[in-house]
């Protein structure tokens, strides 16, 4: 439902560039026609009486005819704003005047806009969720009544079925609180300086426990520099980098993650895979919340598609940028830079060992 715009013959007065400049122009044609009506019945012999109520009721005319034009802005918003309580966010006003009613309508406009786009990622996320969380529930719930109807007996393969339906079920309902807590606000930076090093080694171990068929390479320029950022958040933009780096590689590929720190200031992380890559058209949206490259959608584990809208909420937290860049010949390459002081300590090379 659009509210409908009058046309510009209903509002004269929309050149004038304030309110308080329009008010003075309706009050002063008030004026001058109840003055001319009065006297120009006076001169045609009409009684002075009869010649005031009918100047009076002339002014009022005019009153009312630019008057309309001054409010019709707010009638319309009232209009939307009824439109806007049933569900319908579509409504706009007219923009057309130069004043405060014009202003005024214009931030209403983007109001009515935002809110568009509020309700609509409100729903997608009540969709996708419910998607999401339907797909292990039913996968646990056909085991179990197997197992409760005797058509199926609980043996190991069947527990460790039904363990990683509710492990997938822990990894959305945590990247859900994680994500609602970085949108709010409520999840403030604990800015330190840490080694990457031991960052970078937990991030791959916790990767290595259930990718046993990929091989990790780790490299740090220089080795054993610190970082002045939030140790915990930067691990979980690694982890889920990693995480969705092992998604997509071949049996046997490797993932090879560098850590360079930059002359500058700062630092730059690099997750490179061997998978099919993200194609340009896809590059800008695989940070979305819920959303997966056609090559994920076909996968039976591709995941929520919310670790990297996580990792990049993260990184601009730290004020910082994510990109997709092509890795040659094949793969993608997930380029990561931070800001802040760094240092270079003693190396921990028992830490960084490549082609792990």
């Amino acid at each position: 439902m659009h509210v409908r715009r009058p046309h510009p013959p209903e509002r004269p007065l929309d050149p004038l560039p304030t309110l308080k400049l329009k008010i003075s122009v309706i009050i002063l044609a008030a004026v001058a026609v109840t003055v001319s009506v009065f006297f120009i019945l006076i001169k045609i012999g009409v009684w002075p009486s009869v010649s005031g109520v009918v100047a009076a009721l002339v002014a009022l005319g005019v009153v009312w005819v630019l008057a309309r034009g001054l409010t019709s802005p707010l009638r319309e918003m009232v209009a939307a704003t009824e439109a806007m309580a049933r569900g319908d966010f579509s409504a706009r006003v007219t923009e057309v005047s130069n004043d405060e009613i014009g202003t005024l309508a214009r931030a209403f406009n983007q109001m009515a806009a935002e809110l568009a786009e509020t309700d609509r990622l409100r729903r997608d996320l009540v969709a996708n969720v419910s998607h999401e969380l339907r797909t292990p529930i039913t996968a646990l719930q056909a085991v179990l009544e197997n197992l409760v109807d005797g058509v199926g007996t609980p043996d190991p393969a069947t527990m460790r079925t039904m363990l990683a339906q509710v492990e997938r079920l822990g990894r959305l309902v945590q990247q859900l609180l994680d994500l609602s807590r970085l949108e709010s606000g409520a999840l403030p930076l604990d800015r330190r300086p840490f080694d990457v090093g031991p960052m970078l080694d937990h991030a791959i171990r916790e990767s290595q426990l259930h990718a046993t068929d990929v091989h990790f390479d780790v490299e740090m320029v220089p080795l054993g520099f610190r970082l002045e950022a939030d140790a915990e958040r930067l691990h979980q933009v690694v982890a889920n980098l990693v995480e969705n780096a092992v998604r997509h590689s071949p049996r046997n590929g490797n993932v090879r993650v560098r850590a360079t720190a930059l002359p500058d200031g700062g630092a730059q992380l690099d997750v490179i895979d061997e998978g099919p890559g993200i194609p340009d058209a896809e590059a800008s949206r695989v940070f979305e919340r819920f959303y997966r490259a056609d090559s994920a959608r076909s996968s039976a584990d591709g995941g929520a598609g919310l670790g990297l809208a996580i990792a990049r909420w993260i990184v601009e937290l730290h004020g910082g940028t994510i990109n997709v860049a092509h890795n040659e010949p094949h793969g993608c390459r997930m380029v990561v830079w931070i800001p802040g002081r760094v240092g270079i300590d003693a190396p921990t090379p028992e830490l960084i060992n490549e082609g792990r």
